[in-house]
């Protein structure tokens, strides 16, 4: 099993004066708390990894080899989310390099804090079309927060010390540090650059908010009836899940989260209405129409959340808090904007409200919660049975039940949504690619994960197509020990386009089918060395979670579903939030939860009662 403690470097206290660019890169790297690297060597890259080897043989750092680049740079994303801490990867140049592209880019569009480290031809034959030389710099400055090619070995630990303070302050994102070969093989007269040292003028993140728009803000709040959280990714970066719950709960205001917000509130907390946008509860959908002021907190008006934008939170005046000042108004124009870290924002509100002793009457949203809870009980999220066939939800709801403090990754598609609306998640629990939707995410993520956190469980909730985009990486579980659990919700096809093809296409289902070549997985897995489990009734779904989260190793499960499964509630392409598509018939949910109208007066009353309750009209 991997380790969880790598003693701190030798080199920490005693830098040699001479070193090479390769041992300065090493040392500035544990001097900034690494322990964990994910990659893959080659050519460009090996001065570096070979001061890998006397870097490990000394304690100081452990190296993850992947299968794929691509992996190298999920795994070091989701140890990022999970841990808060800048994540770091490796690749050599030309192929070495792109391969990184997809997790820069997830990185960056879900604001993850990454190092990305990769070789480069030496400096004399950059601009050459050299034996796998490309532009790495300039592939990824759209992606990338900051990047930099290292020109002499002597810039190496300010560069290093940079990197990291620019990818982990303000809003975080990936930073790529370009090498050139010849450049890890200098000599230089080497002087640490240490966490805190770093000067980088004009580079100063907004944390505090004006205190002219915290009492905005507060005014706002006291005015509103129907007010609304709408809280995103920011809330869990700054850790503000403390002072989240605390406003919350002083103001009665209800919380919705996007899906890269979940975990920030508590959902099983009176005032959540869970996830919101595209396939977010009918509930939060109808709150955020309907409010009359949303606080946006560390969120950016995603599409996928706002849905028709005009018409999102079209009665509502909007306080918008983010770090990002391009956020801010960015999409959306709000009452009151304010910049600054969302937990010191958030306490400087705290702070007012206490200064100025403001109480807010017990009713003022009364009528608002009471109204959310009849949307609530109207449009619950439904777990569907379909006699002896398995359905999704249902493998998703009992990993939920079985492993309610775990750590989820997942892919991308329906299994990914679905495992958003069932599972209730802890702070930075819930790992998963939000901005670009990236398949093949899942696997390689829950490994960097379970590698920074090894006395948790880790758990990666996959589908048939998403898994197979990475699978390599099932070697490299095995080559470790890195125990995650994975369940792959097997409904042969790429579940999220065949919904949209059957939607909005006249099911015209083209390419979207994976039953044809799909790979049997538990000899998948046994060729891997790796444990696998078949599922595909009803009655082999507890046993069989239950041994997976036992089993000491890494294990495969491979439920079987029922094939045309659609997520809802969905919200189609240019409809507003309230037009909702696959919203539960209220007269079914009545009866499945025992329930029948007075056809008089139309109040409610169990099936077990013959009269009503309210005017005795015979049932």
């Amino acid at each position: 099993m991997v380790s969880s403690s790598v003693p701190q470097s030798s080199s920490f206290t005693q830098a040699p004066t001479r070193c090479s660019g390769a041992f300065a890169l090493i040392d500035s790297l544990v001097r900034h708390g690494v322990k964990h690297i994910f990659g893959y060597p080659g050519g460009a890259i090996l001065p570096i990894y070979d001061e890998i080897y006397r870097a490990e043989a000394r304690g100081d750092v452990q190296h993850i080899l992947v299968r794929h680049e691509q992996g190298a740079s999920h795994a070091a994303d989701g140890y990022a989310r999970a841990t808060g801490k800048v994540g770091v990867c490796f690749a050599t140049s030309g192929p070495g390099a792109t391969n990184l592209v997809t997790g820069i880019a997830t990185a960056h569009l879900d604001s993850i804090p990454m190092v990305v480290i990769t070789g480069q031809v030496g400096r004399a034959a950059i601009g050459t079309d050299a034996f796998q030389e490309t532009d790495i710099w300039g592939i990824t400055l759209p992606i990338v927060k900051n990047s930099y090619v290292v020109r002499r070995a002597e810039d190496m630990a300010r560069i290093i010390a940079e990197a990291f303070h620019i990818a982990s302050t303000g809003r975080p994102g990936p930073v790529l540090v370009d090498i050139p070969k010849d450049v890890g093989i200098e000599e230089c007269d080497y002087v640490p650059v240490n966490p805190g040292e770093v000067k980088l003028p004009g580079y100063r993140p907004t944390i505090k908010g004006n205190p002219r728009q915290i009492n905005g803000a507060i005014q706002l709040m006291q005015e509103a009836r129907r007010p609304l959280l709408y809280v995103g990714g920011g809330a869990v970066t700054s850790g503000a899940h403390q002072e989240l719950k605390q406003l919350a709960e002083h103001f009665q205001i209800p919380v919705t989260t996007t899906l890269m917000g979940l975990g920030s509130f508590d959902e099983n907390h009176p005032l959540s209405v869970g996830m919101l946008g595209m396939h977010g509860t009918a509930y939060a959908n109808y709150a955020v129409t309907e409010c009359d002021l949303l606080i946006a907190v560390g969120a950016r008006f995603d599409d996928r959340v706002t849905g028709k934008l005009e018409a999102f939170a079209c009665k509502a005046r909007i306080i918008h808090i983010d770090i990002d000042p391009a956020e801010v108004g960015k999409n959306k124009a709000p009452n009151v904007p304010i910049v600054g870290d969302v937990k010191v924002v958030l306490n400087q509100i705290l702070n007012r409200i206490q200064e100025l002793n403001i109480t807010p009457s017990d009713d003022r949203t009364h009528a608002w919660l009471e109204q959310i809870k009849e949307w609530r009980k109207d449009y619950p999220l439904v777990v569907p049975h379909h006699g002896s066939s398995l359905s999704p939800q249902e493998v998703i709801v009992e990993i939920g039940r079985q492993a309610p403090y775990a750590y989820y990754t997942t892919d991308v598609g329906q299994h990914q949504m679905w495992a958003a609306q069932f599972i209730n998640y802890g702070p930075r629990r819930w790992i998963s690619s939000a901005g670009l939707g990236t398949m093949g995410y899942g696997l390689p993520a829950a490994m960097g994960v379970k590698v920074a956190l090894p006395d948790e469980q880790v758990i990666c909730i996959s589908g048939d197509a998403s898994f197979q985009m990475n699978l390599q990486e099932l070697a490299t579980l095995a080559q470790y020990g890195i125990n995650v659990k994975t369940v792959v919700v097997n409904n042969g096809w790429q579940g999220m386009v065949r919904q949209w093809q059957q939607t909005f296409y006249g099911e015209r289902y083209v390419a979207s089918n994976m039953q044809s070549g799909m790979p049997d997985l538990v000899k998948l897995a046994d060729a891997f060395g790796i444990k696998g489990m078949l599922v595909q009734k009803r009655s082999e779904l507890k046993e069989a979670i239950a041994e997976m989260l036992t089993h000491d190793g890494p294990v495969l499960i491979d439920a079987h579903v029922k094939q045309d499964e659609n997520c809802y509630p969905m919200i189609a392409p240019g409809k507003s939030n309230a037009q909702m598509l696959g919203l539960p018939e209220k007269s079914k949910i009545d009866q499945a939860v025992g329930i029948i109208h007075c056809s008089q007066c139309g109040a409610k009353n169990s099936t077990a009662h013959k009269f009503c309750s309210e005017c005795g009209t015979k049932l």
